[in-house]
């Protein structure tokens, strides 16, 4: 029956994809004219969301029909609607659920239209929608045919089948922590199946951040995923591309050496000093008395004075009312504090903060954790109180993860300890007293939170030390994010110190320093001044050419992912951008951009850069490790010799095509040279049908934008075949993925933990693949840059100078120092080190060839 009053609407007409393409389940929509939802069928209310705009019922015969008001509607964290039933509560037909405004609903929300859907379709034969009007409780509105059941099984025989992955290596540096964690469980929740991540005999499940942190999966660990339900082949293959891409973590080169996990934390921690250096200062430093040794956290020197940071305990009742109230407390209480994570993630990401907002991404996810909710629902149904039963849930499953022996796992428990207290608070309105810090403070706490140090002021916090967390503990994180100096697993003496002691914080070598001297306080401000006076040179000259000191000169341009980087790279002092990675516009959505969306953000990057600047966007480039949702590729022995880059846009031509055109008309909406690159070209067939789609689509335009074409340089073939490819019309230029061509000239994935460290683009075959390019293009009178890792390398620039690069395009925050590094030499230097790199036999003998400033 209809559960409110209005319009009946087919789902695909809802101007929401997960809706209109069916991911949640079938169903039908109303536009509603009544301001009451009522049930639509008899059966047990099993689901109330906390801010009240959706109810999940389930009938006798297992139907889990979710009705949601409005579309976006979460967003207005309650307000407008008043829930009438509870979790648990039988409910009949007609019989009233939710009363909301529809005026509010209508002024704050996307639309007014509300969905009705069979989360669990898999249940049914058929749905048959009705039209028309309809009114709440009284009239049809769509008809359901239930599948017929297997005998044996007891589910329906459609789609009930279990399927099991193939093994997954994970690839992520520290393994599954917080965050790709949260990544998973977003998407494995994006399945109607139960699906299971096993490791050896342990499992999880995968729609539970903490049972998954629970099997402290680590890097290299084999792992398979199991499903069971409609969608299980989907759910599979897309959790597999994604554990593989990284579940949105970069996999950086593993430190030389490759991953001693039994090395000390100090060793393996964040910093600018050689390992050497730190461990020998450990070893000297050991019960000297006014040094308090850690684990390097984050990098930076600060002089200040001592704050103590203690946390006061929370006192409960063990004992509460009938568990219904105090399941309501608690879910109130929890519905409050995702508002709280909300506003907080959303506050961080304006100020552009990714690595923080991250990390608040991940705790909203932890405090809406299936198994964490049901440990605490347990506790509460036995008599427990809500505060009670909370505080247990979540200390078990932070002792749980304490106890593991991987340290960054075990650095979580302080995450889960923070979103437990935070709901906690919300419970009992105990709220934790943040005390007034003076200027100058250098913040000493057994531990900080993520929460604590995202309301520091770093105008008056100059850095911190804690007793517990290591180096890659969210505080870490956050520490890095906000360019504090910080040092983890400090010394326990420094819990006595007393406030207002002056004291020395060295992040980079994980000490503090009491009762230093005047003139060794001298000789530290030196030091940071010396590095202030360096940075603020660079920064200075930010906006003046990169010119050698024999007046050639040398384009350097920024590696941007969004219209923000753009108009942040034109402050930082690029002279444009070299690579523009279009992924960006496709990533993190349920469909694929249209043609015009993609014309308005690559118009938008233009916009943000002056009049004559180059704007080189490379195709989308995803494949095996770059996977998007709604283009689903087979699962690959080996992506990364697979189809990816180009072959993708070859494969599915329409992309390919639509992204030129949005391009193009990028081009003549603006007024800078706009140049475009394919990605993975490895044939000259490559090069010549994706040519023949850009002019085919030009001319289908009627286009005269002047667009320059080239190759993303990332297979050795193209550097190998240069003159054969720099002769094919229409080819301007080649700009080098030093990544990837790294590691397809050395056949060694660099993120694998036993050759990482030697996938260095330092290595003098990679160095002569790119000399051997660069003289030819400029025999032709063509360009080539270098958009890869080398561009931002210090030691390398001078032997890219040397070897022809023409432009490098560095990441946002090195531009005023590459800059800089490119005046420091002239263009002769830069050719001799180039030869004598030639001449090496090792990447270590390159990289001696080229100082490093040590300050």
């Amino acid at each position: 029956m209809a559960p409110v009053t209005g319009v009946l609407v087919p789902i695909e007409h809802v101007p929401d994809p997960v809706f209109a393409q069916k991911i949640v389940g079938d169903g039908i929509s109303i536009d509603p004219l009544a301001d009451t939802l009522v049930s639509p069928v008899d059966g047990e209310v099993v689901d109330v969301q906390p801010s009240g705009h959706a109810v999940t019922v389930r009938s006798p015969e297992g139907l889990e029909i979710l009705m949601h008001i409005g579309l976006d509607t979460v967003k207005m964290q309650g307000e407008g609607f008043e829930p009438l039933v509870r979790e648990g509560q039988q409910v009949t037909v007609g019989q009233p659920l939710v009363r909301f405004d529809l005026d509010r609903i209508a002024a704050a929300a996307k639309s007014l239209l509300t969905q009705v859907v069979v989360t669990n379709s898999e249940v049914l034969a058929s749905l048959t929608a009705h039209t028309g009007m309809v009114t709440a409780g009284e009239d049809v509105a769509a008809e359901l045919t239930l599948a017929e059941r297997d005998e044996d099984e007891g589910v329906p025989a459609a789609g009930g089948r279990t399927l099991t992955s193939d093994a997954i290596l994970v690839p992520n540096p520290t393994g599954l922590h917080a965050r790709p964690s949260a990544n998973l469980v977003a998407l494995a929740k994006s399945f109607t199946s139960d699906i299971r991540l096993r490791r050896g005999d342990d499992s999880a499940n995968a729609k539970s951040i903490m049972s998954i942190m629970g099997l402290a999966v680590q890097r290299g660990d084999k792992i398979v995923f199991s499903a069971h339900g409609p969608d299980a082949q989907e759910a599979i293959a897309a959790l597999a591309q994604a554990v593989n891409n990284g579940l949105g973590e970069d996999v950086p080169p593993v430190p030389p050496g490759g991953e001693d996990h039994a090395k000390t934390p100090a060793l393996r921690a964040a910093g600018d000093q050689d390992a050497a250096e730190r461990e020998a200062i450990h070893d000297a430093g050991r019960g000297h008395p006014n040094l308090l040794l850690g684990v390097a956290a984050s990098p930076g020197l600060a002089i200040g004075t001592v704050l103590q940071l203690r946390h006061d305990d929370i006192e409960v009742a063990e004992t509460g009312e009938d568990h219904h109230t105090e399941r309501r407390k608690l879910n109130a209480a929890i519905d409050r504090a995702v508002l709280d994570l909300s506003a907080l993630q959303e506050r961080l990401a304006k100020e552009d903060n990714p690595a923080r907002a991250e990390i608040f991404a991940a705790h909203e996810a932890i405090v809406g954790d299936p198994d964490l909710l049901d440990l605490a629902v347990s506790a509460i149904d036995k008599g427990k109180s809500a505060p009670f039963a909370w505080r247990a849930a979540y200390n078990t499953y932070a002792d749980r993860l304490a106890a593991l022996p991987d340290e960054v796992l075990a650095g979580r428990a302080t995450d889960v300890r923070d979103v437990g207290q935070r709901v906690l608070e919300e419970l009992t309105g105990q709220r934790s007293e943040k005390p007034q810090m003076p200027e100058g403070t250098i913040l000493i706490a057994e531990d900080l939170t993520p929460s604590d140090t995202a309301q520091l002021d770093p105008t008056k916090v100059l850095g911190f030390a804690t007793s517990a967390g290591g180096a890659s503990s969210h505080v870490a994180i956050i520490a890095r994010s906000l360019d504090l100096p910080a040092v983890a697993g400090i010394d326990g003496r420094a819990l006595s110190i007393p406030d207002g002691t002056r004291v020395v914080l060295d992040g980079a070598k994980g000490a503090l320093q009491l009762n230093l001297s005047d003139d060794e306080i001298d000789d530290i401000l030196a030091r940071q001044q010396r590095m202030a006076e360096r940075r603020a040179a660079e920064e200075e000259l930010k906006d003046e050419p990169a010119i050698t000191t024999d007046g050639h000169r040398v384009q350097v341009v920024a590696n941007i992912g969004g219209v923000d980087d753009a108009a942040e790279a034109v402050t930082k002092g690029a002279e444009g951008v070299g690579l523009l990675r279009s992924e960006f516009v496709f990533l993190q959505r349920l469909s694929e951009p249209t043609e015009d969306e993609q014309a308005r953000v690559y118009t938008e990057c233009a916009y943000a850069l002056r009049p004559g600047e180059p704007l080189v966007i490379r195709t989308l480039d995803v494949g095996g490790d770059k996977p998007l949702t709604y283009l689903p590729l087979p699962p690959e022995e080996n992506p990364f010799l697979g189809i990816r880059g180009i072959r993708v846009g070859l494969q599915r031509s329409e992309i390919l095509r639509a992204q030129c055109r949005a391009i193009m008309r990028a081009a003549e909406a603006s007024s800078v040279k706009m140049h475009v690159m394919f990605p993975m070209i490895a044939t000259i067939e490559d090069w010549r049908r994706a040519k023949a789609i850009w002019d085919e689509e030009r001319d289908r335009l009627g286009s005269t934008a002047e667009v320059s074409l080239g190759i993303m340089m990332e297979v050795p073939s193209v550097a190998i075949m240069a003159r054969q490819f720099a002769d094919e019309e229409g080819c301007d230029f080649f700009s080098v993925g030093t990544n990837d061509l790294t590691s397809y000239t050395l056949a060694m994935d660099r993120g694998h933990p036993k050759l990482a460290s030697q996938v260095d683009p330092c290595n003098p075959a990679v160095l002569a693949l790119i000399g051997q390019a660069a003289t030819v293009l400029h025999e032709r009178g063509k360009w080539i840059g270098v958009c890869g890792g080398a561009a931002t390398d210090p030691q390398a620039v001078p032997i890219l100078v040397g070897l022809g690069v023409d432009e490098l395009s560095c990441s946002i925050p090195a531009i005023p120092s590459i800059k800089a590094r490119v005046r420091s030499y002239s263009l002769q230097q830069c050719k001799d080190l180039a030869a004598q790199a030639l001449a090496c036999a090792t990447p270590t003998e390159v990289r001696a060839l080229v100082p490093v400033d040590e300050d």
